[in-house]
């Protein structure tokens, strides 16, 4: 089964399925009051979809369609009762945001989780994933009730809602251990319950996983003695993978996806660093705007017919839970065309994620005002301290503040605007902010150094990488005359 799912996905024409698949959501959304506003009857190609239906963010669906049926979407942009309302933070509607999910969507999604499956069969053959357990490390599975047949929660708890009872005898952890919404409890109780020769499978976000990682290790015995597969996304792996590397047993292969609560998006097909498959056939329809065009009042909207190699793309989807020209927040650049395989680069929005924690360049300047100092120029970025991660804060003042005491206001400025950012604090995967003061004039020195004072060049807020902010910081404490560094 999984070499006929390969063979279909390698011949598949990136261009003939997803136009196909794009016109199956029209005919299947048409009489919902969204089709009918946006004449999905009439629509025959993806030029038209592209001429009829503007590209939107959140706000502009939860303001103009969602808010006003909230919780009970019914027939408003996909057929019948809409289940299930993923839960996120970060948007500038609100510390919450509710994505809808339907269960064609969780269907589309398991059939993705098994293809990341397939591709890993075919680079391994002799692999036995289905051997023992698959041991997903996701957030708590309760859900809440909105109102009769909705229910809201973490997108891992409705994936668990929705496994089928075919899998459930595979699936780890067990729903009492699944329901415990503490971190700290539950990575507790994970680690003394799990059946560590069973697991074969590993999925998590990396920063999660490395917590419980180092945890298991600390009895000095091997976490998982006969894992086969770890697979990882939702933040950048590079800063996590040689954490990581030891505690994988010899052999062990390692996979990115690229998922979304909005919809399942590409695949780790091939190595490392070569880039993600795009996911053509399971139920999301994806368009790239090229990022300085994403605000223009007439974008360039490509997709896998148009899509070109090089070029940092705004991501936008439409899919089977009623998203149609969906700006997903996501950049992304394409590193082949046929098949398409891209890397994900960054968000359309500044954005600190090394930790999951999903904290804008708005949010931290926002934080950074409600402490009341006087301030000039700051960058801000992730640092490790041993297992754990922190965010560290430059900051260039004339006034004489205490450090210690302006990072607790900023830590709690920031857990009371963000709700996944509270969420690591107080389930103890982050370490409180450190502030660095430096003299006014030293971020120009350090710009100056690097050839980049003046003109279209500016003081970069967020540096997300690790290793780049490292080298920034330690220009920006020293004084700023430091080797130029990487900023983005």
């Amino acid at each position: 089964m999984c070499r006929a799912r390969v063979a279909r996905m390698e011949s598949l024409d990136a261009a003939a399925a997803q136009e196909a698949l794009l016109l199956r959501l029209l005919r299947t959304s048409r009489a919902t009051r969204f089709g009918r506003a946006h004449g999905f009857d009439a629509i025959r190609s993806v030029a038209e979809f592209q001429a009829r239906v503007p590209l939107r963010r959140y706000e502009d669906f939860w303001a103009d369609w969602w808010q006003p049926a909230f919780p009970v979407l019914d027939g408003v942009s996909w057929p019948g009762r809409i289940p299930y309302l993923a839960l996120s933070s970060g948007t500038t509607s609100g510390t919450t945001k509710y994505i809808p999910v339907t269960r064609a969507q969780m269907a589309a999604n398991r059939g993705a989780a098994l293809d990341t499956l397939a591709w890993h069969l075919r680079a391994h053959p002799r692999s036995r994933p289905f051997a023992g357990l698959s041991f997903l490390l996701g957030g708590s599975t309760a859900l809440q009730e909105l109102a009769p047949g909705v229910r809201a929660g973490d997108l891992s708890g409705i994936a668990a809602h929705e496994v089928p009872r075919i899998l459930s005898s595979r699936a780890w952890p067990p729903e009492d251990l699944a329901l415990i919404p503490d971190w700290d409890t539950k990575l507790a109780a994970l680690v003394a319950r799990v059946p560590r020769e069973d697991v074969r499978v590993l999925t998590g976000t990396p920063s999660w996983l490395l917590m419980l990682l180092h945890r298991m290790a600390q009895d000095g015995a091997p976490p998982f003695p006969n894992l086969e597969l770890l697979i990882h996304g939702g933040v950048a792996w590079a800063p996590y993978r040689d954490r990581i590397a030891p505690f994988l047993p010899s052999g062990c292969s390692t996979r990115e996806v690229y998922p979304a609560s909005e919809g399942f998006c590409a695949i780790q097909d091939r190595g490392e660093g070569e880039g993600m498959r795009l996911v053509l056939d399971r139920g999301c329809f994806f368009e790239f705007v090229p990022v300085e065009e994403l605000d223009a009042p007439v974008p360039t909207r490509h997709w896998a017919a148009t899509v070109e190699t090089g070029v940092d793309y705004a991501l936008v989807l439409s899919s089977n839970a009623g998203l149609f020209a969906y700006i997903l927040g996501d950049v992304v650049r394409f590193v082949e065309r046929a098949p398409p395989r891209l890397l994900v680069t960054g968000r359309t929005a500044w954005m600190l994620s090394t930790f999951g924690e999903h904290v804008t360049g708005e949010e931290l300047a926002t934080a950074l005002a409600t402490t009341g100092i006087r301030f000039g120029e700051w960058c801000c970025g992730p640092e490790f301290v041993g297992e754990l991660g922190r965010h560290r804060l430059i900051l260039e003042t004339d006034a004489a503040p205490d450090a210690a005491s302006l990072a607790q206001r900023l830590d709690a400025a920031l857990a009371a605007d963000n709700d996944d950012y509270a969420a690591h604090r107080k389930g103890g995967q982050m370490l409180p902010p450190a502030v660095d003061l430096v003299p006014p004039g030293r971020f120009e020195t350090w710009m100056r150094a690097q050839g980049k004072l003046g003109g279209q060049h500016k003081v970069p807020r967020v540096i997300a990488d690790p290793a780049r902010f490292a080298r920034a910081a330690a220009a920006l404490t020293s004084g700023g005359e430091a080797a130029p560094s990487s900023t983005t």
